[in-house]
């Protein structure tokens, strides 16, 4: 696949620091971490090596990479990983995928408590998922999950919300038998909301209570006890937005699923137009006219803004497990759940290899080792070229 001519990096490259000097006061630590890492990944700041080909000759420069979980361009080898970890836990049955969201006006508390609110957001959808999948009126089982934080709408716009894959069915209480769910249909989307709305505004006023929510600008009244209840008054009433998509086709169809959302940044190289005259033109999804594909303007500063609004806290998990697939217990739950849909214990990976490039290769099928030019010969490395040295040719790929 041909490299992205555009990059959220040339953004920063040539607006970054004016919108620093404007805005780095209101900038935490971590957007400025990821601003930088972004900046600089893959140049000569790095270091890097030169490599030749071993057919035709050709060399070319290979910068290192940031390695920064935020940047469009070092995502891919982590995110084959991960779905060759996911791969071996598929089950033989029908899987679900449910979102949880929230309101705007816990979205903007949650911008500025991200560490507090998406947490309590982590922590109400699995238990939402958990009691109701355990109550025998609906599935009587313990359930197995993985949820994946998402902060963005298509637009960049904050918009928090939990994408969860979910086996159809789960262990009996006694661990003797799977129980499958119903054909097409997982759990209640209105019994989910209902209690999932419960649960997220106990936990949020429990963190108020306990004085670990932060209010400030827009938000500062609502430090003030009765105005915070009075804030929250509405949303206790209103309908909450819980949806299930329609099953996946089948255990394939999850690992397509999360190869493409479980390691998603703010926005894709490949989806930059154009960035000129201090304007940044990229595609989006509209998803009020059914999803259909359009192209957004905005200025540099404020493209920097919305991508700034969805740097995690240091340290901040955003993919979590439950029930059955939880750390603690899952590969002895997994050995129960497949004895009981009667299916073969996974075969014993092999040992990855220690150099990145062959293990990016045997993930992906992609060779970052074969030359671009001829594409019958292999890049070895000819010379290390060390942080900020100035390169000496021009990489031609």
């Amino acid at each position: 696949m041909d490299r992205p001519k555009l990059e959220v990096a040339d953004v920063f490259r040539r607006y970054g620091q004016a919108y620093r000097e404007k805005h780095g006061g209101s900038m935490s630590t971590a957007q400025r971490r990821v601003m930088n890492a972004i900046e600089v990944c893959r140049t000569a700041a790095l270091g890097g090596q030169i490599e030749q080909c071993d057919a035709c000759g050709h060399q070319r420069i290979c910068y290192r990479s940031c390695r920064n979980r935020h940047c469009p361009k070092c995502q891919s080898l982590a995110r084959a990983e991960w779905i060759q970890r996911r791969q071996a836990e598929l089950l033989d049955c029908e899987y679900f995928h449910v979102v949880f969201t929230v309101p705007e006006e816990i979205a903007a508390i949650a911008y500025q408590n991200k560490d507090v609110v998406y947490g309590i957001l982590f922590r109400a959808t699995a238990e939402t998922l958990r009691i109701i999948a355990a109550d025998p009126k609906h599935l009587g089982a313990e359930i197995g999950f993985f949820a994946v934080l998402h902060s963005r709408g298509s637009n960049l716009l904050f918009h928090p919300h939990l994408h969860c894959v979910v086996p159809g069915g789960g262990l009996s209480p006694d661990g003797t038998r799977w129980i499958s769910c119903k054909p097409q249909f997982f759990l209640p989307v209105r019994v989910l909301s209902r209690l999932f709305r419960r649960l997220l505004l106990e936990h949020l006023q429990s963190a108020f209570n306990s004085g670990k929510l932060q209010f400030f600008s827009t938000l500062e009244r609502l430090r003030n006890r009765g105005e915070f209840t009075r804030y929250l008054a509405p949303l206790r009433k209103a309908e909450w937005v819980v949806y299930a998509k329609p099953p996946f086709a089948g255990p394939e169809q999850v690992l397509d699923y999360v190869g493409r959302y479980t390691h998603r940044v703010a926005i894709s190289n490949n989806r930059l137009l154009d960035i000129q005259a201090g304007q940044v033109r990229f595609r989006y999804k509209d998803y009020r006219s059914q999803g259909q594909q359009k192209t957004m303007t905005l200025s540099a500063e404020e493209f920097i803004r919305r991508f700034l609004l969805h740097v995690l806290p240091d340290g901040f998990q955003r993919i979590r497990y439950y029930g059955f697939l939880g750390n603690r217990y899952r590969q002895q739950k997994l050995t129960r759940c497949r004895q009981l849909l009667g299916m073969q214990p996974p075969l014993a990976s092999p040992e990855p290899p220690e150099d990145y490039r062959d293990r990016h290769e045997e993930l992906t099928g992609v060779s970052l080792r074969e030359c671009p030019v001829c594409h019958r010969g292999r890049m070895f490395r000819i010379e290390t070229l060390a942080a900020h040295r100035s390169p000496a040719i021009q990489d031609t790929s």
